[in-house]
């Protein structure tokens, strides 16, 4: 067998959903759930992006806003999915419902699915965009130097992240998810290490990975703080306006580092993608055996990682190494 001495690019990527793994690859996407019986259901399917087939799609940072904004919709399509199955069944149509279903033709769900991530986005630009702001213009009188109070801004913009990502880790659900969260990178590592796909092999996985969106948002953060010290205007509303206005381009700058981070081991990449990395200590935990069996499920139902092995790392899979607690067919670190 290879060694595995370089990086292995698999393309597919996922995210934690309630109770569950999504796991995507291309336009093909599949999200596993532990149903409340204890049995997993999988769903397959297809999502086209904003720009499906559009040159757009191949410019770099302009592809970065449009994939955003898709991670997104999937993102809250899929955590939607995912809490269907664990809804009070003997709750009824509420009101609001039928009001929505009426005024939209009966895409009742769909509306409501769009509101609250409207509602998310604001609340996330009001959090960590607007606040980080205000709250270091309340030292202006004090930090004269406009350069320094950029940096300020970027500090509290990040203390209030650690703060949050930290605190809704105490709650028992946002706990399993980041659980959940854990056994997708896992999967991940370890077809990418050249291991065949087992409870073993997975549990034995790091559970870091460097295309985690833990690290896109660290480099949002970031590439905010030095485009911010480019706004040089004293009308505070314009200021706020310009901090909103350059969402995208932020957006798109930090996609374009987390793909080249994802597919490069240069040595400058590794050390600008440390500080992300460390993040995923908070926004990931140790998944159980349950729980990797899951996020499997996710995996196998849209990427065949067999193929994957032979044509990366140049051997088949004995099917005897499948079975339970068999750790044979591994890949050297």
């Amino acid at each position: 067998m290879k060694k595995n001495k370089k990086g292995h690019y698999s393309g597919i990527g996922g995210q934690a959903v309630l109770e569950g793994v999504m796991m995507r690859n291309k336009d093909d996407y599949a999200v596993a759930i532990r149903k409340p019986n204890g049995e997993i259901e999988v769903e397959v399917d297809v999502f086209r992006g904003c720009l499906a087939g559009s040159k757009l799609t191949k410019i770099p940072f302009i592809r970065g806003v449009f994939n955003f904004i898709d991670s997104l919709r999937l993102g809250m399509k899929t955590l939607n999915y995912s809490a269907s199955f664990y809804e009070d069944e003997e709750a009824g149509e509420t009101k609001l419902d039928m009001a929505l279903d009426k005024v939209s033709g009966g895409k009742g769900e769909k509306v409501l699915m769009g509101i609250t991530t409207l509602i998310s986005v604001a609340l996330a630009v009001g959090i960590f965009i607007l606040l980080p702001y205000f709250l270091s213009s309340l030292l202006s009188e004090y930090v004269r130097n406009t350069s320094l109070l950029t940096i300020i801004e970027g500090g509290i913009r990040i203390a209030i992240f650690l703060i949050y990502i930290a605190g809704i880790s105490l709650m028992k659900d946002i706990h399993r998810l980041y659980q959940y969260h854990g056994a997708e990178h896992k999967c991940i590592n370890c077809i990418e290490k050249g291991r065949p796909l087992t409870v073993y092999n997975v549990m034995k996985s790091s559970r870091i990975h460097k295309r985690c969106g833990t690290s896109f948002l660290f480099f949002v953060m970031f590439v905010s703080i030095i485009l911010f010290f480019f706004i040089r205007v004293d009308n505070t509303a314009l200021k706020v306006l310009l901090r909103i206005a350059l969402i995208p381009v932020i957006a798109g700058i930090s996609y374009e580092i987390i793909r080249l981070a994802g597919r490069s081991d240069n040595i400058l990449i590794k050390i600008i993608s440390a500080p992300g990395m460390l993040l995923q200590h908070l926004t990931t935990k140790e998944p159980d055996e349950s729980m990797v069996e899951v996020a499997m499920k996710s995996v196998e139902a849209v990427f065949d990682w067999k193929a994957y092995l032979k044509e990366d790392f140049g051997y088949e899979v004995d099917d005897s190494w499948l079975e339970d607690g068999v750790p044979s067919g591994e890949a050297e670190e």
